[in-house]
């Protein structure tokens, strides 16, 4: 359900601003998209799995969180962003 270590840095590789960077919202909206794909192919299986369901809303609420903070900040890089992640369409 998680993502590995080396998936995570591949994210942050890709994401980041500039070098060492992992904690603009870049960053943190592709790694909660990654996690949030993954627990979605884990609810085909796992339907009446409510606790991470649970956790899957929270994590859905904190990447629209982000993403409006960066829609506020920088709308370029909002919309490459989404772009970039598929979201939006």
């Amino acid at each position: 359900m998680s993502i590995t270590a080396e998936r995570k840095q591949e994210l942050i590789k890709d994401y980041a601003q500039a070098e060492g960077d992992t904690g603009s919202p870049e960053v943190q909206v592709a790694i909660l998209t990654e996690r949030i794909a993954n627990l979605t192919g884990h609810f085909k299986t796992h339907a009446k799995d409510n606790h991470s369901r649970r956790g899957l809303l929270q994590m859905v609420n904190q990447r629209r969180r982000l993403l409006d903070y960066l829609k506020r900040k920088d709308q370029g890089r909002y919309t490459s962003l989404i772009k970039r992640l598929g979201l939006r369409k």
